[in-house]
């Protein structure tokens, strides 16, 4: 069994298949999921787990280069939970982000009930 770190099978198998690039997805519980865009959800009950939970926990497990983010969240906690990490974001339009989701590698959704709650990850390399 394993000891420490994401416990979530599908979760774990999917951060196993990561490479160099590779967009992950920390979403609302209200952001639209492209349809053939691989996702695992794991929203209990409005606000269960959280958005800065789920990136906390991801954080931990996966190396990221960048972090991209709607403009519509500046000033937010979740600018404040990128920059407490080390990640200086970049930004463009909820649209714009929303346009990109077809891109992504892995949508997590969470139960976060904040607008623009999202982020994107842009996996990195360990060497």
């Amino acid at each position: 069994m394993k000891k420490t770190g994401i416990l979530n099978a599908p979760l774990n198998a999917a951060i196993a298949g990561l490479g160099h690039g590779h967009l992950v997805v920390v979403a609302d519980c209200g952001l639209p999921i492209p349809a053939g865009v691989p996702a695992v959800d794991l929203a209990l009950v409005k606000g269960v787990p959280s958005f800065e939970q789920v990136l906390s926990a991801l954080l931990e497990d996966i190396e990221v280069e960048g972090a991209l983010m709607a403009e519509e969240a500046g000033g937010t906690g979740v600018e404040q939970s990128l920059v407490s990490a080390g990640l200086k974001p970049e930004t463009v339009s909820h649209e714009e982000f929303k346009a990109l989701l077809p891109s992504a590698r892995l949508i997590v959704r969470t139960g976060e009930a904040t607008p623009f709650a999202n982020v994107m990850l842009r996996s990195g390399v360990t060497f």
